[in-house]
């Protein structure tokens, strides 16, 4: 996954590619594999979802559907099996939620109906120990008083498992269940006996419990108004956290709390040093009633060097930027309150539902989101090596020195998840990057990413002096962002300013540190007159930046250069690292895009293994993929043989790559569910990815040479060959992502 997320794309992809069956306009049927080898190819740590069957269920098409975005297997029962989840009738319309072998929960398959229900019962089984379930007024009395003076609650009402409601508490849950209790229930009657109106609806409270030190007091509750969505229950809790009464002496005008960036008013009860007490009485009085609504703060006027109209004692500031406050008489508690409710400024935020399972939208990733965030969870981070930054600080900071940013949300799973990604890059770098690592959380900060462009999370940013800033557009992980920040220490491309030291970059010697971040370093040569060839290199350069090493030589003795490596002005020379080749290319009548393209297509290896970082671009590239699936290192014999016809251009149509098991074991897994047996290792398969979706096997009986090889494409074009299996891939080119389909094994 690419700049959306970063979280076992491979395997997500793989599995798919193996194992996706999905055509509209056909009854298609889930992976299926026998209960034994089910769970044989379950993973410690990892969670999966299974159904076993002995017939196919009236649901498999509709579950199959809800598969685009879940973790989700059917096992097949044989008759005979009288295992405990083949054995009786009653077992067999269940799903059965695992962590590695470890039974979590099980479901009626009819409570799956949906994508927010499968997420929300699989977060709710996961997140047992965070969120508590009751259906009695006891229960949460006896939560309440085990909590007083210790941590404050979340309490909400759902009218059922399983709906949109219940999946956003799930995922606030995801990012503040381990400091507040989140507690649920879908009981009305315990609704009715808090007291609260509209039963009919959903609610969720948030009960004071922490400051309470008498057991007989009962904690204060705070209604949220607001839809229950995941975005307004961060906003809520957020308001919850502020201070609840602050005392200010300066103008109005300039002062600023988490309030106004959250889109809440302020409320300033102007005081005198004669009635201060009654003052402060009536201005937490009001901080209570409009808790979650506005801001309120104490307005010391005999402090104040700003002149406020003598007859006003409550001033009233909107969140909305170049409206003038309002200085008002206001002599009832209740009519402050009125003039608070009727003047806010409302904004519904509305959240995209999800009954498209086709479209390019987050919830496809929502189980690896929820695994990497549910493992790390109460992982310490280290914040303190990464500067957070302010709509104060922000601008001061990034123009004083080079900067990486980091713009994230706090209440979205993907963005914490990644956030434990840029710690990990700042400890690496801890003590010897000249680089400042920054983060801004734009659930704080919504201006500062309005701003700098930030139309989506996370992502992150370079600044540098006199430049403008880059997006980093890699996947989200360490290694990646590590690269990308290395990579950028030097310039792009580099100014080469004599042989020796031309010389010295071609043979790997000039950037020695930084040559396993690139296996391909470009160094382009040019006359001095060629100013427009040097433009467009300079900008394909910058286009680059980040993600491979670039050099540019224009000196008066470049043709000594050009000479010597079979040149022809303008030209790039490519050094590939690993070999120790140097390959020149002309760039005559060669405009910027296409010199990024020759720089790309040279950082294809010819016959690559399959990993994360690699997978996007050769996808990319839109054709059939030979995998040779190989369990260890590959046979010199057939990687000689693949790479001859490489060589000789009968591969050009199609992607050559191979798949070591023993690196993704899960491939395995994938084979065994398509080949019974396991054909002998290793095994030549072409995926038709992009067209027609078939899956085809070479002869196991035969060699892999250049002949057998030959003879083989040549029957797949002219059909001859039967395929194994029709599949189709979903992608979502949007930001380089991957659209996935998630089967795990």
């Amino acid at each position: 996954m690419m700049m959306s997320s970063s979280f076992n794309v491979f395997r997500v992809w793989i599995s798919f590619i193996m194992m996706g069956i999905f055509y509209k306009s056909t009854v298609a049927s889930l992976p299926e594999l026998s209960p034994q080898k089910y769970f044989n190819t379950l993973q410690p740590g990892k969670a999966s979802l299974a159904y076993f069957c002995r017939a196919v269920l009236k649901h498999d098409l509709l579950i199959y559907t809800l598969c685009l975005k879940c973790n989700l297997l059917k096992v097949n029962c044989v008759k005979e099996d009288t295992s405990r989840y083949c054995g009786k009738e009653k077992d067999l319309m269940k799903a059965y939620l695992f962590r590695g072998n470890i039974l979590l929960r099980e479901f009626p398959t009819d409570a799956l109906f949906d994508v927010n229900a499968i997420v929300a019962h699989v977060l709710f089984a996961l997140l047992f120990n965070e969120v508590k379930y009751i259906a009695t007024m006891e229960d949460l009395q006896n939560i309440e008083n085990a909590l007083k003076g210790k941590v404050n609650i979340v309490f909400s009402y759902v009218r059922a498992i399983g709906t949109p409601e219940h999946r956003a508490v799930m995922e606030a849950a995801f990012v503040y269940g381990t400091t507040y209790q989140f507690v649920l229930t879908t009981e009305i009657a315990l609704l009715e006996s808090i007291g609260s109106e509209d039963i009919e609806y959903v609610h969720l409270y948030f009960f004071h419990c922490e400051q309470v030190l008498d057991l007989t007091q009962q904690c204060r509750r705070t209604l949220m108004e607001r839809p229950l969505t995941t975005l307004n229950i961060h906003l809520f809790i957020k308001t919850m956290k502020a201070p609840l009464l602050t005392e200010v002496a300066e103008d109005p005008r300039q002062v600023s709390t988490v309030h106004l960036e959250l889109g809440l008013p302020l409320v300033f009860i102007v005081s005198r040093q004669a009635t201060y007490e009654a003052d402060r009485r009536t201005a937490e009085w009001v901080a209570w009633h409009l808790l979650g609504k506005a801001g309120v703060l104490l307005l010391l006027r005999d402090s104040l060097e700003v002149n406020i109209p003598q007859h006003a004692n409550v001033v009233f500031k909107r969140a909305e930027k170049g409206v003038p406050v309002e200085f008002l008489v206001l002599h009832d508690i209740d009519l402050i309150i009125s003039h608070v409710e009727n003047n806010m400024h409302t904004e519904e935020i509305r959240e995209d539902e999800d009954d498209d399972v086709e479209g390019p939208d987050m919830d496809i990733q929502d189980d690896e989101v929820a695994e990497t965030v549910y493992r790390d969870r109460k992982r310490q981070l280290h914040l303190e090596l990464t500067v957070e930054l302010t709509e104060e600080t922000f601008t001061a900071t990034v123009m004083a020195s080079d900067s990486i940013v980091l713009f994230y949300a706090g209440w979205q799973a993907v963005s914490m998840a990644f956030l434990q990604s840029y710690i990990d890059v700042a400890m690496r770098l801890k003590g010897t990057c000249t680089m400042l690592l920054a983060r801004v959380n734009c659930a704080d900060w919504s201006d500062v990413c309005t701003k700098q462009n930030v139309t989506e999370f996370p992502i992150v940013k370079m600044y540098k002096e006199g430049e403008n800033p880059v997006s980093y557009a890699g996947m989200l992980g360490t290694e990646d962002l590590l690269k990308f920040i290395q990579l950028n220490r030097i310039s792009c491309p580099v100014n080469i300013t004599s042989i020796q030291e031309a010389e010295e970059y071609l043979n790997g010697e000039l950037y020695k540190d930084l040559t396993s971040y690139s296996s391909v370093s470009v160094l382009g040569l040019f006359s001095s007159t060629m100013t427009t060839a040097k433009e467009d290199f300079t900008e394909a350069c910058n286009y680059l930046k980040g993600y491979v090493i670039t050099a540019i030589y224009s000196e008066e003795d470049v043709l000594i250069l050009s000479n010597k490596y079979g040149a022809t002005l303008p030209a790039l020379l490519l050094v590939r690292h690993k070999e120790g080749k140097i390959e020149s290319i002309p760039l005559s009548s060669t405009h910027v895009q296409d010199i990024v393209q020759i720089i790309t297509n040279a950082l294809l290896e010819t016959f690559p293994e399959i990993t994360v970082e690699n997978l996007p671009t050769y996808l990319r590239l839109q054709k059939p993929l030979l995998i040779l699936f190989s369990d260890g290192g590959i046979n010199p014999q057939y990687e000689k043989a693949i790479l001859t016809l490489v060589k000789q251009k009968h591969l050009d149509s199609l992607t050559p790559c191979w798949l070591n098991l023993k690196n993704t074991p899960v491939g395995r897994g994938i084979l065994q569910a398509y080949f019974d047996p396991l054909p002998p290792l290793p095994l030549l398969v072409l995926v038709n990815v992009h067209s027609g979706g078939q899956v085809y096997a070479f002869p196991s009986d035969q060699a892999v040479t250049e002949q057998n090889l030959v003879l083989w494409l040549k029957k797949l074009e002219a059909g001859l060959e039967n395929h194994i299996s029709k599949f189709s891939v979903l992608f979502n080119t949007h930001s380089s992502a991957f659209c996935s389909i998630n089967f795990k094994l």
